[in-house]
């Protein structure tokens, strides 16, 4: 400017100063531009992030057949790729949300200034402005940003989504997009959307089904269907979006006339909740239990998160056999302890189907339902449920007496009261009342410790807490095979004798002395452990227990898992606290020859790409994989490496006394099932809790039942009447009659020796009978302590020994039934 001569206008020196100074403020704001670009970009997530994306996945629990059984999800969703979606859904949705995806590169200009200036109108408003992102954005803010409503979160987005746009492909984007975005119900994404609304997979969509899920992204709760007003707002919006898919030139004319022409029809939302089988509620939270304890919620591998595969062990056979048993018992002991009124009284009038479903009774069976009385008179009460639907109960079935024996259940039913009820045939109804008393049952694999079903109380939704994991019980008499266990390795056999009489000792200065006694108050004098076993007898037991010594015998229960105890002859007699699970799998332990186990609810977990992550069965077998047979080769085997918690000779003859217990002692209730079966019932003090664990040589079952806050059952109250059948109700329904029925295996080393069963002696010249209780028995014995043969005595078990050059070859009893073919 100082060459400018001093002639030259005043106008021009103007108009020269303007375009510098414009000048300067252009680079200025330039400058201002790239310094805050560069700002917003410098603190954004890396877009590479979203090559390892993975979205949060529920994970699916399945039974040990594989057919799905329970779900964990905080969000349902079910990932789908883009090959996958049918092209009409894909359609629907860029039509909604984003016409011009396939062409612009992140931003669409249009909508851009669209979205500004509706922004700029309503500054100070306080209305929210129209979005004006692409799809591509609404991925950047969906997975990279948060929901901030602010001019930088919108910049942000922008930069963010050019930045995904050079680094995936469009379909990539969209795969993202419609498996991430929510729809309602709960549902993430398009294909758990689909179920969620119309019960079936996005393939099987039609164009409108499809449509109606592209109105969803906006606000799923302004479209929900369920009610009029967002079943007017969803139609509108789907319509305008068939219109769309028309210009687009995705439908015809007449294709969109068509598809506008239906009504929305969705999966009704009620039954969408009530309709999955609440089979094995409590075995499926305890896996999810013991998942988090292992994996946790969140996290690439969270129960929640992680789209785990989980391969329980429950067989659903099974788990409805011990259902059905569990609450049967419950209701059978229930219903002698009379009527203790409504479970819940709701106000009557408009809306009272609403107020039923709200009382939420926990009804157990499928044939009972939670009924509000709409009327009582003459002799019927007029019943209502919870779908607004009606029937009768007459007073001839509501028969159950109250509390106090002065009348019945019906003379004190009123208007408004809400009951249990079972369905007898067509519209008439009979009362039931939910069970105070509480049970859990555990059904055990013995071979290899799978749990096959699990059942911790009436129904989860009446208490979630599970009385067969976690329920501390005392088991009473059911201990005392361990304790026989114990003595068996200490020098004493199952024909040793044992005195069953009064028996008192001097426990310590703090417990005193202790006078121990019989259930039934007598004794019987000198007789053998198998009889003082099959008959429950408690002083042969504490003998027994002082004798083998009860450092000796909470040693040998802590080996078997039922819990760590002092060495106290009261727990010789199931004075401890131990749970159903850990009680059963030491039942099955017996029955495996002693092996080691621990209870297995799921065999195999696979993470959401299909590796394997657990594996229950973690043996070696380099040979396993080995893909050359024939029919000679002999097929590859795992070795058992399980470590032994008890001789195996020791458990199989607690297994053989236990027999006995059910063919002659008190678990006769398991007679009539007619196949190899053992176990040991048990009564505690009071009683409080009766239990009854055993089973066959394959499955082994544990029961007990008992109040929560333990109170007296009773004095009726024993395991043998009340435990005992509901474990044979479980096999009844649970073994049909084509199930193999197995002798129990003996242990290697085992002899088996024919003995008197009352006095123990061995026997010659007599073979075990037939009848419940024979003079003559197979015992079993270890070789140290068999019964010592006289060998001058000849009869004809011995001539059966002789070699065919008139040498006598001496056998045991056990080797004869093995080379002759006999079978236990």
């Amino acid at each position: 400017m100082e060459n400018e001569p001093e002639s030259a206008p005043k106008s021009r020196r103007w108009l020269k100063r303007v375009l510098i100074a414009l000048g300067g403020v252009t680079a200025l704001g330039l400058a201002v531009l790239v310094g805050g670009y560069f700002w917003l970009a410098s603190d954004l997530p890396d877009t590479a992030k979203l090559a390892e994306y993975e979205p949060p996945l529920p994970s699916h629990v399945r039974s040990i057949n594989g057919e799905p059984i329970s779900t964990f999800a905080r969000e349902r969703r079910i990932y789908i790729t883009y090959p996958d979606m049918p092209a009409p859904m894909i359609q629907a949705f860029i039509s909604a949300e984003d016409k011009t995806f396939f062409e612009h590169n992140g931003i669409d200009p249009t909508g851009f200034i669209n979205a500004v200036m509706d922004y700029t109108l309503k500054i100070g408003s306080g209305d929210r402005a129209v979005g004006g992102s692409t799809i591509t954005q609404q991925v950047a803010k969906n997975l990279l940003l948060s929901d901030e409503y602010s001019v930088t979160r919108k910049l942000k987005e922008m930069i963010l989504a050019t930045r995904i746009e050079d680094t995936f492909t469009k379909e990539e984007i969209l795969e993202l997009y419609l498996n991430q975005i929510f729809l309602g119900r709960n549902a993430y994404g398009v294909q758990a959307a689909s179920f969620a609304y119309f019960d079936k997979p996005v393939t099987e969509l039609n164009t409108r089904e499809a449509a109606f899920l592209a109105t969803l992204p906006k606000a799923p709760s302004n479209y929900n269907p369920s009610n009029a007003r967002g079943l007017e707002r969803a139609t509108t919006r789907r319509d305008w979006i068939l219109g769309q898919m028309g210009e687009n030139g995705f439908l015809t004319p007449a294709e969109v006339a068509e598809a506008r022409s239906e009504a929305i029809v969705v999966q009704n939302r009620r039954e969408q909740l009530t309709a999955p089988s609440r089979l094995g509620d409590y075995f499926v939270e305890a896996i999810r239990r013991d998942l988090i304890d292992r994996y946790g919620e969140e996290g690439p591998n969270g129960i929640y998160t992680g789209g785990l595969w989980v391969r329980s062990t429950m067989d659903p056979d099974m788990q409805i056999a011990a259902e059905m048993a569990v609450r049967d018992a419950l209701v059978r002991y229930d219903r002698g302890r009379g009527w203790r009124g409504a479970t819940d009284t709701i106000e009557l009038g408009d809306g009272w189907p609403e107020r039923l479903r709200g009382v939420n009774l926990p009804v157990g069976y499928d044939d009972w339902r939670a009924a509000v009385v709409l009327a009582k008179n003459a002799g019927r009460l007029t019943l209502g449920f919870a779908d607004g639907s009606e029937g009768v109960l007459v007073s001839g079935n509501a028969q159950l007496r109250d509390r106090g024996g002065a009348g019945t259940a019906y003379n004190e039913i009123t208007a408004g009261d809400v009951i249990p009820v079972k369905n007898t045939s067509g519209n008439d109804y009979t009362l039931r009342q939910i069970p105070e008393v509480g049970g859990g049952m555990v059904v055990q694999e013995v071979s290899t410790g799978r749990v096959l079903a699990m059942v911790g109380g009436f129904d989860a939704r009446k208490s979630s807490f599970n009385r067969a994991t976690q329920a501390k019980r005392q088991p009473g008499s059911t201990i005392k095979p361990f304790v026989y266990a114990a003595a068996l390795e200490n020098g004493f056999t199952p024909a040793s004798i044992v005195m069953d009489a009064p028996y008192c000792v001097y426990q310590s200065r703090s417990l005193g002395r202790k006078c121990f006694r019989n259930f039934s108050g007598r004794s019987a004098g000198a007789q053998t452990m198998r009889w003082g076993l099959e008959q429950s007898r408690n002083l042969m037991t504490v003998r027994l227990a002082s004798k083998a010594g009860m450092e000796n015998v909470v040693e040998l229960i802590e080996e078997m898992g039922i819990g760590s105890y002092d060495p106290y002859l009261s727990f010789a007699l199931g004075a401890g606290e131990t749970t159903v699970m850990d009680l059963t799998n030491a039942y099955a332990m017996l029955a495996n020859h002693g092996k080691r186990q621990a209870p297995i609810m799921y065999d195999l977990i696979q993470d959401r790409r299909g590796n394997a992550i657990y594996r229950a069965d973690d043996r070696e077998c380099a040979a396993c994989n080995q893909q050359a047979y024939t029919a000679d080769t002999r097929m590859p085997m795992p070795l058992d490496q399980r470590p032994q918690a008890m001789d195996p000779r020791t458990a199989y003859q607690v297994v053989h006394m236990l027999e006995g217990v059910v063919e002659r002692g008190t678990a006769v209730a398991l007679r009539r099932l007619e196949r190899p079966m053992f176990g040991k019932t048990g009564t505690n003090n009071g009683p409080t809790n009766v239990w009854f664990v055993g089973g066959t040589q394959d499955i082994v079952a544990g029961f007990y039942m008992g109040f929560d806050q333990p109170k007296n059952m009773g004095g009726y109250a024993q395991g043998g009447t009340l435990a005992a059948p509901a474990v044979r109700q479980f096999f009844e329904l649970a073994l049909d009659k084509d199930h193999v029925s197995q002798p129990f295996r003996i242990a290697p080393g085992v002899r088996m020796v024919r003995v008197d069963r009352r006095s123990g002696k061995r026997v010659y010249g007599a073979w075990p009978g037939g009848g419940s209780k024979p003079a003559v028995i197979w015992e079993a014995f270890k070789p140290e302590n068999e019964p010592r043969r006289v060998l001058a005595q000849v009869d004809n078990f011995e001539a059966a020994n002789r070699s065919a050059d008139s040498r006598r070859e001496v056998r045991s009893d056990s080797e004869f039934l093995q080379q002759e073919g006999g079978i236990y």
